[in-house]
């Protein structure tokens, strides 16, 4: 296991329990991982909603939320949210 999979990792098992990702969504758990490398605890949903539009792109290029976070409903950016707070967490228990 990588660096990257041990953090992918940890912030899938961070995840509130309303976060509902999917099954193969390893790779897109790898890209959280490298926002908590270079974010950290500053990482945003719309840096959240980059990542899994990268992870979306190559699945599903015709998928509707593939647009720009500003562009996204309210209800779909809220989606993000989950992520957003993993990841920070993850950040926090790494500088401990």
């Amino acid at each position: 296991m990588s660096y990257l999979d041990a953090d992918a990792h940890l912030i899938r098992s961070l995840l509130p329990a309303q976060a509902a990702p999917p099954d193969d969504a390893a790779g897109l758990f790898v890209l959280y991982a490298v926002l908590l490398r270079a974010k950290g605890e500053e990482v945003s949903a719309e840096d959240v909603h980059d990542a899994w539009s990268a992870w979306m792109s190559t699945r599903d290029p015709g998928h509707p939320a593939l647009v720009p976070f500003a562009d996204l409903p309210i209800s779909t950016r809220a989606a993000d949210e989950p992520y957003v707070v993993a990841i920070r967490a993850a950040a926090s228990q790494r500088r401990r």
